[in-house]
């Protein structure tokens, strides 16, 4: 095949199952991933794909066409990355990933002042609580926590972020003398006795609501839904909330600033990575704990 357009469909056809989802993917509508299959098929003189238990799989010529595709997509990337690498300027596009929590209470003001001290970068910001592949550059550098990032990525260790147990005043007030009615907000995944349950002052109340969003489940424990085990970095800035009495930080994972080895020379993409370094570290008693608790109400 002379195409690389079937070499893309094919791609995008094999990693969402459906013609639907391929659709999406490349930008285009239904109609027109099946008839660039059609066709596919009848340059191949033989299906490419063939739908198994709801969704399209390769056949056997299939798997020879997405292997080349896959080759084909990495040398791309990989072209890519090295001539982003060799760059010097300090202009262009900088996509940076990271948590959303991250990007709104820790660090949009250091961002904001990066673009302003680099105008000719374009800086891109997209949050997402999951690792990017900057392999095939959904970002260029990222911020993250956790004890196993990615082998081949480099960057910084920096510190263990903390997380500690909070309420509102008012919530430890209605419930002083009757415990039996508080409820934890927790995560879909947890279980019903979850670590950090066991390990609080509280350990016999239930899981009330689960909430997988970090700034709902913190909006959740304002609005008086119950207690919350929370990044000290996001509740003890907020007067709203209070320490459950008793209760000290506890170190949790650790926070990284990455990029792909690629990069690491491009005079943009390492002058963000110090900007980082330096915003995060600045932040490293709060972040940690052990920051000013402010007035709090009730």
């Amino acid at each position: 095949m002379k195409e690389w357009d079937d070499y893309r469909f094919a791609l995008a056809l094999q990693r969402s199952g459906s013609i639907r989802g391929a659709a999406q993917a490349l930008g285009v509508n239904h109609a027109t991933v099946s008839r660039r299959l059609a066709a596919l098929n009848a340059r191949l003189g033989a299906p490419a794909f063939q739908r198994v238990e709801g969704a399209y799989r390769p056949t056997h010529q299939g798997t020879y066409l997405v292997d080349a595709a896959l080759r084909m997509e990495e040398s791309v990337y990989a072209a890519e990355r090295e001539t982003m690498g060799l760059e010097r300027a300090m202009s262009g596009r900088l996509t940076l990933s990271l948590p959303d929590a991250v990007a709104q209470h820790l660090l949009i003001d250091e961002l904001g002042e990066f673009s302003a001290a680099y105008p000719g970068i374009q800086l891109i910001l997209r949050t997402s609580n999951s690792f990017v592949d900057l392999d095939h550059r959904e970002a260029d550098v990222v911020v993250r926590v956790s004890n196993d990032p990615p082998d081949h990525l480099v960057g910084r260790r920096l510190f263990k972020y903390a997380r500690c147990y909070y309420c509102t005043p008012k919530y430890l007030a209605d419930h002083d003398h009757d415990s039996h009615r508080m409820r934890w907000l927790g995560w879909p995944g947890d279980s019903d006795r979850p670590d950090w349950v066991r390990e609080s002052l509280y350990p016999e109340i239930l899981i009330g609501l689960r909430i997988e969003d970090l700034l709902v489940r913190h909006a959740a424990a304002l609005a008086g839904r119950g207690l919350i085990f929370e990044s000290c970095f996001l509740a003890d800035p907020d007067p709203r909330l209070v320490r459950i009495p008793g209760s000290s930080p506890m170190p949790d994972r650790d926070i990284w600033v990455l990029t792909h080895p690629d990069l690491k020379n491009t005079r943009r993409v390492s002058t963000l990575l110090r900007h980082l370094v330096k915003a995060i570290s600045a932040k490293r008693d709060l972040i940690e704990g052990r920051g000013p608790l402010v007035s709090r109400g009730s």
